[in-house]
């Protein structure tokens, strides 16, 4: 099927003419027979590079030229901005005055974000999709487009239920919206497409051929031949990756934890080293001096020097700007393996010649270690061939023996993905729900309730009698906590709107309020261990050695704990010190410990530090809210601790790090030299300014806060950036916690 015999309007058919795209795929064409450009609901279940962005793309530029209003809904932040930039492309696309406006809305749970509605197509991912439906956004009532990317996801016990709820709300707030689920790993993709009301398109082609095999005794196995591989490491991951190499290919290695995925990436760098020629080697040291440049820990110096060697690691302890260094230049085919944990098989456009799984275990601390399911497989082979440009795509598992591969090839390769089953049905995940369904009127009493439920993809599933007990649970719950009012008619009580607008836990709300209550001696910890209380907050888990640590601390503190359970309650008193490591990283995180010392003191990743701080913020300005609305007097402290959390400061550090481009490392390095304020900053020597963060930065500083520049080069400087900047941190008090460990 051509793109020019398609009912869309003459603009959007030349933008694809344009781009080089004049032909349809197999299963693009049948979802253009199943009504997509008419405005059916459609679920393409197709593998993963057989265009599924380009149905989304038409069907939401269709709309557009009708007046309507587009959402995309991701699972991920990075996800998000790569969609985002890809529809920025449409802005040249004259389907109204100024061309197709394109808006991105990812954080800040409590934000309406009623701009975005000046937008034609808007990002976002499912948690602020959901946020914008509690909050009241306007603009949701206009949207004539909802896309789902990887849909799958409504199997996932953290985010599924959030995901299914929302689109529930969504078809409810807008009856005749059309709605284009996508996903390339549906095992009951029938069920998904019916709740859905959803014209299916099922298929298993793509536009470059998935070979799949196992790796035994030297070759690569496929069911009806074998490809021999020349054993040049002793190492038959790194055997398979020189040899997709030496083809002019890229690699892509799935690990099962993060110390394997940089120890493999350090292993194979010194052999993919060798392969290098100069123009490769002089533009991967440009990426490694963005590397250094963008980090405190040791983590950057070691995945620099894998860089360096043509390698990387990818996973979530890596902070965003590593990220996304290491997902460009293996784009521009510069890096040419990267070794990574699932993270990377989770929807970003990230495809390479030969994806390996070098492992098909992963530890749960339920179960230890155990098979992967073969939804997670399929996504990871989905990553193998790149279109255009590799002439096919390989998916290799590793066996260590025969009988182990004819495992392999029935659990995996000739296996079909798990059904999806709806998480909804535990008082956990409905909780939350309840409150923000009866908050913004979608229910206004037990019935209601139910009639809600009835139309998800959990009673899609299952006969909701189950359920009935369930719900009860919680409404009892929200009763008992204040949040809601009334037996026949449900209506939302002051805290009740508020904890829903907060996008929180009301189990979080309640733990946060009871221990305001009961706090005697409110410090930093008394406020940080609150949060770190709540479900909403991930948790560090106890090592070998923390518990005396942080059991020490405890008895000498303990008048700043709201409450401390009983020590011969061993499960609760452990999961109480795991909340207390927690509470311990983020005050060293506030009071300048280094990003490195932080690293090494809690076995984390510069990514989950900014994690834990991020989470920590939007929950210390929670507690802030909750004070204020339950008339305790601690609003103004939380208040100030949230903003320290967002900058990693201390409380004398909050003006100068309040200018864009200086961070908390720089905001030390004036203040330590006497600049205190914005004002001393402006009226200080240039030269000076310049000797402390180097000419560059220092001119970045001025500029930004008015002054004039007029910084020579000299400084004490040869020009550049002193390169000391982002490795120092000054600090004048060391953590509670490295205390107690000296």
């Amino acid at each position: 099927m051509e793109i020019r015999s398609l009912d869309i309007p003459a603009e959007v058919r030349d933008f694809y003419l344009s781009s080089g795209i004049g032909n349809l795929y197999p299963p693009q064409a049948e979802a253009i027979s199943k009504g997509l450009l008419e405005g059916r609901n459609v679920l393409a279940a197709i593998p993963t590079a057989s265009g599924k962005t380009l149905l989304a793309e038409l069907a939401m530029l269709k709309s557009i030229a009708r007046g309507g209003k587009a959402l995309y809904i991701v699972p991920l932040r990075a996800l998000a901005s790569e969609k985002f930039d890809r529809f920025r492309e449409f802005s040249g696309i004259a389907l109204k005055e100024g061309g197709v406006k394109v808006g991105i809305s990812t954080g800040d749970f409590e934000s309406r974000d009623e701009w975005l509605g000046s937008n034609d197509i808007i990002v976002a991912t499912s948690e602020k999709t959901d946020s914008l439906l509690r909050n009241g956004t306007s603009w949701m009532e206009d949207i004539t487009t909802i896309v789902v990317d990887e849909v799958h996801l409504l199997d996932s016990a953290n985010r599924g239920p959030t995901l299914e709820v929302t689109l529930t709300k969504l078809m409810k707030l807008n009856p005749g919206c059309q709605i284009i689920a996508l996903s390339a790993t549906v095992g009951n993709a029938y069920e998904v497409a019916n709740w859905l009301g959803a014209g299916l398109v099922l298929s298993e082609w793509r536009p470059t051929d998935l070979m799949e095999g196992v790796f035994y005794g030297g070759s690569i196995n496929y069911r009806t031949s074998q490809k021999q591989v020349h054993d040049a490491s002793g190492d038959d991951a790194i055997n398979l990756v020189l040899d997709t190499l030496e083809d002019g290919g890229q690699c892509l290695v799935f690990e099962s934890s993060r110390k394997n995925s940089v120890g493999f990436a350090r292993r194979a760098g010194m052999k993919v080293a060798g392969l290098l020629d100069k123009r490769t080697r002089a533009a991967l040291d440009d990426i490694v001096e963005q590397v250094i440049e963008a980090g405190e820990s040791d983590t950057a110096k070691v995945l620099a020097q894998c860089i360096r060697n043509g390698t990387a690691f990818h996973h979530a302890g890596l902070n965003s700007a590593h990220r996304r260094l290491v997902e460009d230049g293996f784009r521009s085919n510069l890096i040419k393996m990267v070794a990574s944990t699932p993270t990377l098989a989770a929807g970003l456009n990230l495809p390479a010649r030969r994806v390996i799984v070098r492992s098909y275990k992963r530890y749960d601390p339920n179960f230890g270690m155990h098979p992967i399911p073969v939804l997670e497989y399929k996504q990871m082979a989905g990553r193998a061939g790149r279109p255009h440009l590799d002439p096919y795509g390989e998916a290799v598992l590793i066996a260590k023996s025969y009988n182990e591969m004819e495992m392999l090839f029935e659990n995996y390769i000739e296996a079909n993905a798990e059904d999806i089953w709806s998480k909804l049905g535990t008082e956990n995940a409905l909780r939350t729900h309840i409150l923000s369904t009866i908050v913004n009127g979608f229910a206004t009493s037990r019935d209601g309730v139910m009639e809600f439920i009835e139309a998800t993809f959990f009673a899609h599933q299952n006969d909701t009698w189950g359920i009935v007990s369930v719900v009860d649970e919680c409404l009892d719950f929200l009763r008992e906590k204040k949040m809601l009012q009334g037996e026949t008619r449900l209506t939302a009580t002051s805290l009740g709107k508020l904890v829903s607008m907060l996008y929180i836990d009301p189990m979080s709300a309640a733990i946060i309020i009871e221990g305001l209550d009961k706090a005697t001696h409110v410090t930093e910890l008394t406020l940080m261990h609150l949060i770190c209380k709540t479900p909403d907050m991930r948790q560090l888990y106890l090592r070998a050695g923390d518990y005396e640590l942080i059991n020490d601390l405890v008895l000498s503190r303990k008048e700043e704990f709201c409450e401390v359970p009983a020590p011969f309650r061993a499960t609760d008193y452990e999961w109480f010190l795991g909340e207390v490591k927690t509470a311990l990283l983020l005050l060293d995180w506030i009071n300048e410990r280094s990003m490195d010392d932080i690293s090494k003191v809690f076995n984390v990743g510069d990514g989950d530090i900014h994690a834990f701080a991020e989470l920590a913020e939007w929950l210390m300005h929670s507690l802030s809210r909750l004070a204020a609305i339950t008339g305790h007097d601690k609003a103004g402290m939380a208040g100030s601790i949230e903003k320290r959390i967002h900058y990693g400061a201390r409380q004398e550090l909050m003006e100068l790090v309040g200018i864009r481009g200086i961070g908390r490392v720089r905001a030390r390095k004036l203040y330590d030299s006497g600049l205190h304020s914005i004002e001393e900053v402006r009226k200080a020597d240039p030269a000076v300014l310049g000797g402390l963060l180097g000419p560059r930065t220092a001119e970045k500083l001025l500029r930004e806060i008015g002054a004039r520049p007029g910084i020579r080069p000299g400084g004490g400087t040869d020009g550049n950036p002193d390169p000391r900047t982002m490795d120092s941190l000054m600090e004048s008090e060391q953590s509670t916690f490295s205390d107690f460990e000296r």
